[in-house]
């Protein structure tokens, strides 16, 4: 039997479960039950609502620059990423590297002894003493230190400048919405009542469910598939599409979908789960896939379908900012809404729901709320990453962006198999792919499948944002050995397109000597 200790989501009395030392720490950090509230400025020249990496950036560099800052937080500061997001995940992937290490430690000539296992409750242990650490950077106590004005309590507006949070009024001259987004459920008949966890609730929990199944392949679904496929779950992973992590590459899914089948992760695309019930101890999920019906049976039910952003109960009616329940807090492209004396940033007014996004978009909030600067949030170039294995990254424009817009391209790929550093890692697959408008070295986009893709895109980001093409990489020096190479190797591809044929045939022995 699984074991599932569901974080307790109040206001006045905040509790994370399981109860143990981390926890509490985290708690005392990010949600101090004896803080008291101060008194309001008279007005504050940026009220922010919403303390994730949007609301933090925010008030921490408003009042860096001498802005009078007001913080609003209704449960952990912090927000996803650090309580139920990035770190606790990546803490989880990180430990499930481990016993795919000594599953493929005989390929590398080490033999494991047989009987090895995985102790789950120790790796949720070591998660929650991770969490707890890093929560010092995002504590209220941290924050109060900075000149931050900290208000816990559910913030609503109550006309256009000014916020209300537990009986207190706050008046504003600008203030900014970041209040980030929240699980979707999908209206699966019996979801409910059988029960489930999401990002918000897999974290507490204690023991490892025996069998598992995701419903959603995007990036959370997958990662945590995989996660706990290595950790010897039995995991089911269902999404509704034709292929896993929709909004990516497909040879680049495809890459992806056979590392998590080698991990034992069963795949079932183009299924839909039409009810859920409970017989016993076991979950029971009809499922409807090509024209058939099936029961899959299991012991929890992780779901992963996307997010919804947080927009309810803010009375922002009366604030005059428009909003929608599923796309969030229109903004215009400085981050403006319909009031503008009111901004937003982060997951709940962006398409871009990362935590890097939200930081990126709270610098733009902060020059154009506190200085009438006219920055756009369409300049941005933003990369994201899930952090399965391999990895897989992007930037810019896909194929089918770009088909889509009539942009003629070319396209430059560089499998691992032919990068010495990956081959001697024994990490062949996965590839480099470029992509530049048509004639030019102008990159437009690029993904990598990769062990260390999340590394790889930020040298393509930066040659994006300052408009290095592929030239200008080829004239880099890349040490070798590395898995980076194959990113030059991409612009040295681009260059031999532009050598005469005879030139080229000189180029190519040359090379082939060299190596």
């Amino acid at each position: 039997m699984v074991t599932l200790e569901t974080a307790t989501f109040k206001t006045d009395d905040v509790e994370v479960l399981p109860r143990d030392e981390h926890n509490a720490q985290l708690v005392r950090n990010v949600h101090p039950p004896d803080w008291v509230s101060p008194d309001p400025a008279p007005r504050y020249n940026l009220v922010v609502l919403g303390a994730g990496t949007a609301g933090l950036v925010t008030a921490a560099g408003a009042a860096a620059l001498g802005a009078k800052v007001a913080l609003i937080e209704r449960y952990l500061i912090g927000g996803d990423c650090l309580n139920v997001g990035c770190v606790p995940s990546k803490a989880i992937i990180r430990a499930s590297r481990v016993p795919a290490e000594v599953r493929d430690a005989k390929r590398f000539g080490t033999c494991v002894p047989p009987g090895v296992h995985t102790d789950f409750a120790s790796v949720m242990e070591r998660m929650r003493r991770i969490r707890a650490g890093i929560s010092n950077h995002d504590s209220a106590e941290r924050f109060r230190s900075l000149g931050v004005d900290v208000f816990l309590g559910h913030a609503r507006f109550s006309g256009p400048d000014t916020v209300t949070v537990a009986g207190k009024t706050l008046r504003y001259k600008r203030a900014v919405i970041a209040t980030g987004t929240r699980p979707s459920i999908p209206p699966i008949e019996g979801l409910a009542e059988t029960g489930y966890l999401t990002n918000e609730t897999v974290f507490s929990l204690t023991e490892l469910p025996r069998r598992l199944a995701v419903i959603g392949a995007g990036p959370i679904g997958c990662e945590l598939a995989q996660a706990f496929a290595r950790f010897s779950s039995q995991v089911v992973l269902i999404e509704a599409d034709k292929q896993i992590l929709i909004r990516e590459d497909l040879d680049a899914a495809r890459c992806v979908e056979s590392a998590l089948s080698r991990d034992g992760v069963k795949i079932i695309c183009g299924g839909k789960a039409s009810r859920v019930r409970r017989r016993n101890l076991e979950k029971v999920i009809h499922l409807e896939c090509n024209g058939q019906s099936h029961e899959l049976i299991v012991d929890e039910i992780l779901i992963a379908v996307g997010r919804k952003p947080n927009v309810q109960n803010l009375n922002l009616e009366a604030a005059s900012v428009r909003h929608d329940p599923h796309s969030g807090i229109a903004v215009n492209d400085r981050l403006q809404t319909t009031n503008r004396r009111i901004y937003a940033a982060g997951d709940v007014c962006s398409q871009y729901k990362f935590t890097h996004a939200a930081d990126a978009m709270a610098r733009v909030v902060i020059q154009n709320s506190l200085f009438g600067g006219r920055k756009k949030v369409s300049a941005l170039v933003v990369p994201w990453c899930t952090y399965t294995a391999p990895e897989l990254a992007h930037v810019g424009l896909s194929q089918r962006d770009a088909g889509s817009r009539g942009i003629e391209t070319d396209c430059y790929q560089i499998p691992f198999s032919s990068v010495d550093r990956a081959v001697a890692d024994g990490e062949v697959e996965g590839f480099v792919k470029i992509l530049t408008k048509k004639g030019t070295d102008r990159i437009l986009g690029a993904t990598i499948v990769a062990n260390h893709a999340g590394e790889m895109i930020s040298e393509i980001t930066l040659a994006i944002t300052n408009s290095i093409g592929l030239s200008g990489i080829a004239a880099t020096i890349h040490p070798y050995p590395t898995q980076a190479e194959a990113i030059k190797k991409a612009a040295d591809a681009y260059n031999r397109t532009r050598l005469t044929p005879f030139v080229k045939k000189l180029f190519d022995r040359w090379l082939a000597w060299t190596r």
